[in-house]
């Protein structure tokens, strides 16, 4: 008695630090592993509460309860190590390595170990394993009958987890439309999380029976990246190739959060209207969306940057053709806002230091000439090495000036309204030297080298001013980029200034 009571008081002592062992292990590296934790420890009481059941049973001589305690606590013994072995192998190193079981994976082999060890318990204890699977089958067959649904749905979650269909993660989409995410797939059903913060219990042999699209997942390609549509309309004024090409390169140039960058989001002209009755042609943008819970707010980005190419193209979405405008004023209010706009205008380049030189006639002769260029939070609005003669004009927020190179890109300066940017492009034609990336929504005037023209003409003179102003930025630009002293600032100054009054009258063609 005194060597099985030691014996049992060793197992119960080994036990219990390797269970608190495998606690901490798991604590620290995998915390998601407690469910199991907490079923060990349950075995463990239990294993605690029949070794004092025995103790007590012996104290008393009733044998035959000291016989039963007994066997249970070896069984219970051999019950807790499974469980620790299954936690050490599955909860730590096999996810220490990148592999990841799901869960009816794990709690079979923990299944099939205890029915080895009970079987192999009650061979030990005497008891013929043959009659005890005999009344098993009888027993099993009555439970199949009785709970053939719920016998379906555990052996359609074993065939789901098998067969890889869908994984943990993946979304689905049910045949009556509802989609969610895979939370977790369980013996009796798979458990879905939908965008609205529900959560779908989908029985699994109903599963098995249903068509079940999963979304994102093709082979060869990466996962999760779900093709979405953005619709909208422009009326037949405006050729199609013109309007795919401005909202193209708005949702190109420049990353969307949410949207994948291979396949690049393109623009389609999607239709034509076939009734007769709508006079524009139907358009759609087509874009892979990288993380299926965020397919509404993601659509929005997508339309706020179609919104702010086709204003900055000036093409308007389509209005219904009956559609009358009515101004309460009459042609005097009309006059009234095209002053007010005109005067918006004067006033956007009256902020712009570069022209200082010009006459108040030659700047009234350059506002018919500007053009209005929205652009939204994130978009490039100038691509560092990118040929375009004309200059911005910021009116409303703020961009950031980035310059790119060996493969890295640099924050060199943020401009706030009202400024400009892009002078080096109107006045010498030269590529531009920076990335230019909005920081929030900005709204902008933009000067054409070929509005410009006519003021460098009729008083080339004016030229030398130009380049002075511009020399004397780039100068101050290049002082804080490579740290010069007053003097290399100043020499630097006058080398810029004569190279680009050297340019800007070879781009002008002034004698």
């Amino acid at each position: 008695m005194g060597v099985q009571t030691l014996r049992e008081q060793w197992i119960v002592v080994a036990l219990f630090a390797g269970l608190v062992l495998v606690a901490m292990l798991v604590n620290r590296f995998r915390k998601q592993g407690r469910k199991m934790l907490r079923r060990t420890v349950i075995l463990f009481v239990l294993l605690v509460a029949l070794v004092g059941l025995r103790l007590v049973a012996h104290g008393a001589g009733a044998s035959a309860w000291e016989w039963r305690a007994a066997f249970g606590a070896e069984l219970l013994s051999a019950f807790v190590a499974i469980n620790l072995v299954a936690a050490a192998v599955f909860e730590l190193a096999l996810p220490a390595v990148a592999i990841d079981l799901p869960t009816i994976v794990t709690e079979l082999a923990i299944g099939i170990a205890y029915i080895a060890v009970t079987m192999s318990a009650l061979h030990s204890a005497g008891v013929n394993a043959s009659s005890v699977l005999g009344a098993s089958a009888v027993a099993s067959a009555i439970l199949a009958l009785s709970l053939q649904s719920t016998l379906g749905n555990i052996i359609g979650g074993v065939a789901l987890q098998l067969d890889g269909s869908f994984q943990e993660g993946d979304w689905l989409q049910l045949e009556n439309g509802r989609q969610g995410k895979v939370k977790e797939i369980r013996w009796r059903h798979t458990v879905l999380e939908t965008r609205d913060w529900g959560t779908l219990i989908v029985p699994n042999s109903s599963l098995l029976q249903s068509q079940i699209l999963v979304l994102g997942k093709r082979e060869g390609q990466p996962r999760r990246q779900h093709r979405y549509w953005v619709y909208f309309n422009v009326d037949f004024r405006y050729s199609p190739t013109r309007v795919m090409e401005v909202v193209n390169d708005a949702l190109q140039n420049a990353p969307i959060p949410n949207v994948a960058e291979e396949p690049k989001p393109h623009c389609i002209c999607f239709d034509f209207a076939s009734t007769g009755r709508d006079s524009y042609g139907y358009y759609a943008v087509r874009y892979w969306l990288t993380d299926l819970a965020f397919d509404d707010p993601t659509n929005s980005a997508v339309r706020t940057r179609i919104f702010a190419a086709l204003r900055r193209a000036a093409i308007p979405l389509a209005l219904p053709a009956q559609t009358v405008f009515h101004a309460p004023g009459g042609d005097e209010e009309e006059a009234r806002r095209l002053v007010r706009h005109r005067k918006s205008r004067l006033d956007a380049l009256r902020t712009v230091t570069l022209f200082k030189p010009l006459t108040p006639q030659e700047l009234e002769s350059l506002v018919d000439n500007l053009r209005y260029a929205p652009f939204v939070k994130g978009e490039t609005v100038t691509r560092q090495g990118g040929v375009a003669h004309w200059l911005y004009v910021l009116v409303s927020g703020r961009v950031e000036i980035r310059v790119r190179g060996d493969g890295v890109s640099r924050d060199v300066a943020t401009i706030e309204a009202p400024s400009f940017f892009g002078e080096m492009g109107l006045m010498t034609g030269e590529p531009r030297s920076a990335d230019v990336v909005a920081l929030s929504d900005v709204e902008c005037y933009r000067l054409d080298k070929d509005a410009f023209d006519h003021v460098m003409k009729a008083r080339p003179e004016v030229a030398a001013e130009f380049s002075h102003a511009l020399a004397t930025r780039r100068a101050e630009l290049f002082a804080v980029r490579e740290g010069l002293s007053e003097d290399e600032k100043k020499r630097r100054q006058r080398a810029e200034e004569e190279r680009i009054l050297s340019r800007i009258k070879e781009f002008f063609a002034l004698e």
